[in-house]
Order: C-alpha cells, then structure tokens, then sequence
C-alpha cells in the first residue's frame, strides 16, 4: 500500500474516533509527557490503535494522540515521540507528522531532550533551534517521491519558522526563562555520545545533541509545516572534563525539573 493509502486510513479511523480540529500539533519528547495535564483533553488514541502506527517503546514516552484544548487553543498532542534507534523505519517514525498535517495543523511544535555541547549552556536551558546538524544514517524522504505529500526535492535554506522562534524568545524574556538560539545536531543512539564525539559536534556548529526531532522537521517542511523546535538541555558535554556518566534515568529527571519552564513557554506562545 502506498503511503498516501495508509495516511489517509489513518486519518478515517482517527475522524471516526473524535471531530475535534487542531490548530497546532506538538510532540513531546523525553521527560516532558506532563504537557498532556494542562489539556482540557477531548479524545486520547493509543498508538498501537491507530492504522499503520507503531508503538512508542521508550520509558516516559505515553504512546497516544491527545486530542483537547490547550487553554484556548486546539491542539493534537504526540505524547511520546518514535525514534529510529527503537528498530522502526525513517517513515514509520515520521508517519503521525504526516497524519497530523492532514488531519489540518497549521503549524508543528517539537520538544526534546539534549546534551549541551556549547559550553555557554547550563543545564535547565531552552535552545529556540534555528538550524540542524543531520548527522542519521537515513532520511525520510529517501524514495519514491509522491508529490501529493510534496516536491522531490525540499528547500531547507529555512528549515525552522523565523517568527515563531522570534516569538518564543520573547516570551521566554518575559518569563525570565534562559534560551537562546541555536544549532541542533540528530546522532542516531541509542547510545550516548562519547567524548570525542561531543568535541566533534561543537566544532561542527552544534550547541546540543540528541537523537530525535530532525526526521520530523524534514517531513514537516517537504509539507509545507511551519517548525518550532524547543530543546531542553539536561546536561552540558563540552569542553570533554565535564562530561559526568549519564542514565537515562538522570536524563528524564533533569528533563522533568525544567519541564514547568517549557510548558509555561508554550502554553504562553499558543494562547497570546
């Protein structure tokens, strides 16, 4: 079955669940689940319910859509990312980005966990991603071209939206929340990186690392989706005699005490 087949099942089977029309859709990453409590939730779908989804196997990630409004905006809510280090495919994990554009989201949110390598960041920090490092080994969009979804070959000259991220920066100010601009880099995991390669990805242009989100982003421009990403740092890893032995346990912890500052930075972005 073609991809535009199995979205478009898709996106029968979740009509037939709930009418509900977002406005926005966001995807929330490691450690930050939580954003789903500030929902008025209408309708939650479990992966593993939805045609041509997978389920999300990581710890902390909810694996379902949740469907209701964020304050006063409708939203469609990713709680639970999918990652190419879990053994799924480039286009199973970008499938719900593609769903969700045509269930009629105007614009698409990511968050995420990363390890700083600016040695300027401090953990607890927001990076407004305004570029992206794509160091995977496979892209999304390698293959048959279906021009329904978008072109053969996308412009990324501008690959995150120039006035949401004005925007974020601004709210963050006000909210005297630490971000800054900057340049994400996307490793393949699931093993954290090591010294040598934090000293690569810092003289690469990188200021945090993480192993997710730029498959999303390159599915949401070839469909003309405007991008906002928002980076948590949970730990800095450059220069190298820094680097402190990282769990993943620690990761979703320290992801978890920063979480209030990036709930109250969307819900303040989406709701102005």
């Amino acid at each position: 079955m073609e991809l535009y087949d199995q979205i478009q099942e898709a996106l029968t089977f979740l009509r037939q669940q709930t009418a509900f029309q977002p406005r926005t859709g966001i995807i929330l990453g490691t450690g930050l689940g939580n954003l789903t409590a500030d929902i008025a939730v209408e309708s939650e779908v479990a992966y593993g319910a939805i045609p041509h989804f997978v389920s999300s196997t990581v710890q902390s990630h909810q694996g379902k859509l949740v469907f209701g409004m964020l304050d006063k905006h409708p939203v469609v809510v990713m709680a639970g990312r999918l990652h190419y280090y879990e053994g799924w495919t480039m286009q199973q994990v970008t499938f719900p980005v593609r769903v969700m554009k045509l269930l009629g989201i105007e614009q698409l949110i990511i968050t995420n966990a990363s390890g700083g390598v600016n040695p300027h960041l401090q953990s607890g920090d927001i990076v407004v991603v305004r570029d992206h490092i794509n160091l995977l080994p496979e892209n999304p969009l390698r293959g048959v071209n279906d021009e329904r979804l978008g072109p053969r070959f996308p412009d990324m000259s501008k690959p995150y939206d120039e006035a949401l991220r004005a925007r974020a920066l601004a709210i963050a100010q006000k909210l005297k929340i630490r971000a800054v601009e900057g340049v994400y880099s996307a490793m393949q995991g699931p093993n954290l990186e090591t010294p040598a390669e934090y000293v690569m990805l810092r003289h690469l242009g990188s200021d945090c690392t993480g192993m997710s989100s730029v498959p999303e982003v390159l599915v949401a421009r070839h469909m003309n989706l405007p991008v906002l990403m928002l980076s948590l740092v949970t730990n800095v890893a450059f220069p190298p005699g820094v680097i402190k032995e990282t769990s993943v346990e620690d990761v979703i912890a320290l992801a978890g005490a920063a979480e209030p500052k990036l709930r109250s930075l969307v819900r303040d972005l989406l709701n102005q």
